[in-house]
C-alpha cells in the first residue's frame, strides 16, 4: 500500500503541474482587460480560419488619437474605450469569426463569412460611438483596413495582415473614421 501511495504522489504532482500550466497558457492567449485573444492566441486560430474559409475577411483596426484620451482623461478612461471597442468588435463579428487585441490600441478580426456580417461602414459606426465614462462621453474614432483572402496571391495570415495594415494606414492618411482596402 505504501508503495502505491509513494508512486501516486509524483503522478498527482505532475497532473497538478500540467493543469496549472494549461491554465497559464490559456490566460496568456487572452487579453486580461478586454477578454479578446492576444496576438499569440489570435495567430494560431486566424491561420486555421484562413486556411478553411476561402471567403475570409481580415480586419485591422487602430484607434485614432487614443493617446489623447489617456493623457486628457486618464488611463481608466482609456481602459473604458478599449473594453468598449473590444465588445463592439466582438459583436460585429457575431459568431462568424474571431477578434483580438494585438496590443495597445490595435485590434484585428478574421470574419469567416463576410456576407453574414454587417459591412465595414457598420463597423466604423459601431466603433465611432462615444464611450460613457465617469459621467462624460468620450469621443472615439478608428481607422480600419481590411483584406479579403481572395485578393491575395498567397492566402497567408502575414500577407493578409500586411494588406489590411496598408489599408488602415491609407485610411489614416485620408482622415479619421475611415475604411480602406
Amino acid at each position: 500500500m505504501e508503495t502505491v501511495i509513494a508512486a501516486a504522489l509524483p503522478a498527482l504532482g505532475w497532473a497538478l503541474h500540467g493543469s496549472l500550466l494549461l491554465r497559464r497558457l490559456a490566460t496568456a492567449r487572452r487579453d486580461p482587460l478586454t477578454g479578446l485573444h492576444t496576438r499569440a492566441g489570435f495567430t494560431t486560430r486566424a491561420e486555421h480560419l484562413l486556411a478553411r474559409n476561402p471567403a475570409a475577411l481580415v480586419v485591422l483596426i487602430d484607434l485614432d488619437d487614443f493617446k489623447a484620451i489617456n493623457d486628457t482623461h486618464g488611463h481608466a478612461a482609456g481602459d473604458a474605450v478599449l473594453t468598449a471597442t473590444a465588445r463592439r468588435l466582438r459583436d460585429w463579428c457575431a459568431g462568424h469569426g474571431i477578434a483580438a487585441r494585438l496590443g495597445g490600441d490595435e485590434f484585428a478580426a478574421i470574419v469567416t463569412d463576410p456576407a453574414r456580417t454587417p459591412g465595414a461602414a457598420s463597423l466604423i459606426g459601431l466603433l465611432a460611438r462615444p464611450v460613457a465614462h465617469a459621467g462624460t462621453f468620450l469621443p472615439v474614432s478608428a481607422s480600419v483596413g481590411f483584406c479579403h483572402r481572395t485578393d491575395l496571391p498567397v492566402p497567408a495570415l502575414t500577407d493578409a495582415l500586411s494588406a489590411a495594415d496598408a489599408g488602415m494606414y491609407a485610411a489614416k492618411g485620408h482622415g479619421r473614421r475611415n475604411v480602406h482596402n
